[in-house]
């Protein structure tokens, strides 16, 4: 059991998250690619983001046990606004963090060689955590942003609804299932072991999260500031994947509906086959889509042994963010 400690202090600076945090939505969701919990409510989500994800976004999953510790620095635990902020942040965490950090996963979780140079604070292999979680906010998180937002505005209201009430004490009391507030102490069962957190005045962040399942998590660390994410309450079919057409209609009428979807596929790099997979067309209809994208000047192809893969010019990367090329691209 986890037992939290408020002060009079602590109880006037709690808050809620009014917004989901991308980096507990990566991580938490992470945690349900690699189980089987929560079928109704995950089921259709997982099935989609173990068929899509690219390889280069599978090996998140060396820092993302689904039970136990992962390393605090994946959840920074100052509340970014949107995802490149939050994900700047990450890749800036210092050596001397990175390395306590992954000290503490290699306890439950064999090290690998890309988790010893990351320890290490090497650059090519924090920049491959970068790469690795774009690509997988990519394809497993943002197309279902709007659904987790909306999702969790909702609950936040609901929260606020019962602090006007009856005051913060009543938020915590009925925060979730395996919270038990006993003043000045919140209880939350479901922790593999017992412990207190003593706010000493800080106050806590309560943040909703969509993909947090069954019991509320937390960062491990005492010092850094103090988070508790707990589940969002909702009915299973509500995490919806919003598609390509509704995020981004202006693209999808410019170049039609195939071919914006294979320009978002090609987003981080594919093959022929690769492209075919993701858009769910014929090699050969893949194939021509990529020539037809090629011609156009929005991506570029190179042969990578016996396959032949494309990638995204500036011009092609300006075009799907809605962007602006530089006019000597451009012309």
């Amino acid at each position: 059991m986890l037992r939290i400690h408020f002060t009079g202090q602590d109880l006037a600076r709690t808050t809620v998250a009014e917004e989901p945090d991308p980096m507990w939505e990566i991580l938490l969701s992470l945690h349900q690619l690699q189980g089987r919990d929560g079928a109704a409510h995950y089921g259709n989500w997982r099935e989609r983001a173990r068929r899509s994800l690219p390889r280069s976004a599978v090996r998140l999953l060396q820092l993302a046990p689904p039970r136990g510790y992962s390393p605090d620095f994946l959840t920074p635990a100052d509340r970014s606004g949107n995802f490149d902020e939050a994900l700047d942040k990450v890749l800036s965490t210092p050596s001397q963090r990175l390395q306590e950090d992954l000290e503490l996963l290699a306890v439950r979780r064999p090290r690998t060689a890309w988790t010893r140079e990351l320890a290490t604070g090497r650059s090519d292999a924090v920049h491959g955590l970068g790469q690795a979680l774009r690509v997988y906010h990519h394809y497993a998180v943002e197309p279902y942003w709007e659904s987790i937002r909306s999702l969790v505005r909702t609950d936040h209201q609901q929260q606020v609804s019962n602090m006007s009430g009856a005051g913060v004490a009543e938020l915590l009391q009925q925060l979730h299932p395996s919270v038990r507030w006993k003043a000045p102490v919140l209880e939350i069962s479901g922790f593999s072991v017992d412990r207190d957190v003593h706010l000493d005045g800080r106050g806590l962040r309560l943040q909703p999260s969509v993909f947090c399942w069954r019991t509320p998590t937390k960062l491990h660390h005492p010092d850094l500031p103090p988070v508790l994410v707990y589940p969002v309450q909702y009915a299973p079919g509500m995490l919806r994947r919003t598609s390509l057409d509704e995020r981004s209609q202006p693209l999808a009428a410019l170049l039609g509906a195939t071919r914006a979807a294979a320009l978002e596929a090609i987003a981080d790099g594919c093959t022929t086959t690769e492209l075919a997979g993701r858009c769910q067309i014929s090699l050969a209809g893949a194939s021509r889509q990529a020539g037809i994208l090629r011609d156009a000047g929005l991506i570029s192809t190179r042969r990578a042994g016996q396959a032949v893969r494309h990638d995204l010019t500036p011009l092609g990367k300006a075009v799907l963010t809605g962007g602006f090329a530089p006019a000597a691209q451009a012309g």
